[in-house]
């Protein structure tokens, strides 16, 4: 190869990795991971159906979990794109540790009910019959959402519960019941109607002093906040709101 010709190879390969140094890295995978409270997996689960057909190409990945577990995961570095809560007090949690950008949304609210075996064979009629002899009850531990709200019913109706077992996520309470380990079990009224004839639902009217509100919110270290909120538009939004209302939620 002549001088001139290799001058010009040389030049060529610097020219070609200047180039390739100015082009724009290429964006982060089309997914997000979205942590969500337990009880939102039914509804979570139709609209990324709905948000996956509007976005071609992106994926959406869900860990359901107690809100209190996964505010705990989060504020140990666990990678995720956007956070649902069960409750305010968890989400307040999440955006007190810095990990919330801009403000959560209130999309949804959820109130208990007491879940039975079919046909409610100990006849529990109340919150009251919850403590009568040998009904064996399971509910959420305290720091979970569901199990703040029981705590609540317990002080507005003066009765204490003995729980069998607390439980880290309305979904393993539920399970408690569904596999007849406990009588009766305190779960939110779409986890009931989700389990259909699984169990009978007994509605208890001190439950509407107990209502959760559900929060959204795209978290900081989202490696792709452009479909986290794109995700979190949808379900604030009205093809969103129309799952969650199906699904037994109401609005904030």
């Amino acid at each position: 190869m002549t001088r001139a010709r290799a001058g010009a190879a040389v030049l060529a390969a610097i020219t070609l990795v200047s180039a390739c140094a100015s082009e724009p890295s290429p964006p982060a995978g089309d997914s997000i991971v979205v942590f969500a409270a337990a009880s939102l997996k039914p509804a979570f689960t139709e609209i990324r159906e709905q948000f996956e057909a509007d976005n071609p190409g992106a994926k959406v990945e869900f860990s359901f979990a107690g809100s209190s577990d996964l505010v705990t995961q989060l504020t140990q570095g666990a990678d995720a794109d956007v956070f649902a809560s069960a409750d305010t007090r968890n989400m307040d949690k999440a955006a007190q540790a810095g990990l919330v950008d801009g403000d959560p949304v209130n999309f949804a609210t959820n109130t208990l009910t007491i879940a039975v075996a079919p046909g409610n064979p100990k006849g529990i009629k109340s919150f009251h019959d919850l403590v009568k002899p040998g009904v064996a009850v399971v509910v959420c531990a305290p720091p979970v959402p569901c199990g703040g709200a029981t705590e609540k019913v317990e002080k507005a109706t003066a009765v204490t519960l003995s729980p069998v077992s607390e439980e880290t996520s309305v979904t393993d309470v539920l399970n408690k019941v569904t596999s007849g380990q406990a009588d009766a079990g305190i779960v939110y009224v779409t986890d009931a109607a989700d389990a259909g004839d699984k169990v009978t639902s007994v509605p208890f009217p001190e439950a509407a002093q107990a209502v959760n509100t559900y929060p959204i919110a795209v978290l900081k270290d989202s490696q792709n906040s452009e479909l986290a909120n794109r995700f979190v538009d949808l379900v604030t939004g009205e093809a969103g709101q129309k799952v969650l209302a199906e699904e037994g939620f109401t609005k904030p």
